[in-house]
Order: structure tokens, then sequence, then C-alpha cells
């Protein structure tokens, strides 16, 4: 799988209206829709199966949130805080993560699709259990991320940082991690086979297994 990933990107209306995220309960469901959100802190906010589509989120702060089951479509998050927040269950399709802190999100058991995570912070991040279709971290901080029996197609780690990232009981056949940087990461021997490496990522690895390589 080397060369470019093809990853659609979010479906943006030009004029977008500005608005404030607590509009989303004069809605008869949760739902928000071609609109921009800026500059603020949604605090402390838990709700189950949110809608979001055509949103895009600008220097937004999300504190102690929880939004699991969420529904993202057509979505931006241009330098946002995300540290810690609760996406279990999320089904994210063509959204894109721009310089933002995810530090600690919780993505366990959601469905990623056409998702570009640039220039994050992901380190403690949890995506047990997800599937990843056409996903791409590109110059990520992804350091003890929790991947933990995903299923991956089609997604690539340019120039990350993947120190002691778990990969137990995910197949890496066809993932390219080659120019990303690490020292130890959790991986089975047969969930390696097919994973695009490095020379100098081969040599760890081949200490990992126990290997002695004699110069």
């Amino acid at each position: 799988m080397s060369g470019k990933i093809k990853i659609e990107q979010p479906k943006i209306p030009q004029d977008l209206t500005q608005a404030n995220f607590q509009e989303i309960y004069y809605q008869d469901e949760p739902y928000l829709e071609s609109c921009i959100i800026t500059n603020c802190t949604i605090d402390r906010e838990k709700m189950d199966k949110i809608v979001l589509s055509q949103v895009v989120f600008k220097n937004v702060t999300f504190s102690d949130v929880s939004f699991r089951n969420i529904e993202l479509t057509d979505v931006i998050f241009d330098h946002c805080d995300l540290t810690n927040a609760d996406f279990m269950g999320g089904s994210i399709h063509r959204v894109e993560f721009k310089e933002s802190k995810l530090l600690g999100i919780n993505l366990s058991d959601a469905s990623l699709g056409n998702v570009i995570f640039e220039n994050c912070n992901l380190n403690l991040s949890a995506f047990g259990y997800s599937s990843l279709k056409q996903v791409r971290f590109d110059h990520c901080s992804l350091e003890s991320a929790d991947y933990y029996e995903c299923k991956f197609i089609k997604v690539k780690f340019e120039t990350c940082r993947l120190n002691e990232v778990n990969f137990s009981r995910t197949p890496l056949k066809g993932i390219d991690i080659s120019s990303s940087a690490f020292q130890r990461i959790t991986v089975s021997p047969e969930d390696l086979k097919g994973c695009e490496v490095s020379p100098d990522q081969a040599i760890v690895f081949a200490a990992m297994l126990g290997l002695k390589i004699k110069e």
C-alpha cells in the first residue's frame, strides 16, 4: 500500500451560519447542520447519538464531554481541544482534525472512513475494536495509543510518533509505518506480516523477536 491514499475531503458549504452549540437543545433531535462554531468552550455536555453534519469547529475546547454513538459527517475540527472526549461507538465519515489536541480521546468501537488527523496530539488515545478505512495520520503524536483488535483498510501513518503504541490483534499487512518513529511498539509477529517498515525499524523488530544481528 505504498503511496498516497485517496481520502474524500469534508463537503462543506462556502457560507456557513455562525452558531452556538446550545442551539442543539432547540432541535427535536440532537442535531446540527451547516454551521460554524468558533472560540468557545463546550463544557460537561453528555448526549447520546448526537448528529453533526457540515459543521466546522474552530478554536473550540471540548471539556469533559461524552458524545457516545456520535454521527459526524463532513465535519472539520480546526485548532480544537478534545482532551478525554468520549466518542465511543461513533460513526465518523469525511472528517478532518487539524492542529488539534486529542489527548486520551475515546474512539473505541467506532467506525472511521475518509478521516484525516493532521498535526494532532493523539497520545493515550483509544481506538480499540474500531474499524478504520481510508484514514491518514499525518505528523501526529500517537504515543501509548491503543489500537487493540482494530480493522485497518488503507490506513497510513505519515511521519508520526508511535512509541509504545498497542497494535495487539490488529493485522498490519499493507500498512506503511516506514516514515514514523518509535523505540518500542506492541505487535505480534503474525500481525506484523506484510507491514511496510524502514531498515532501522526492521532492526528494532528483529530485536523484539529476540534475533541477534551480526554486523
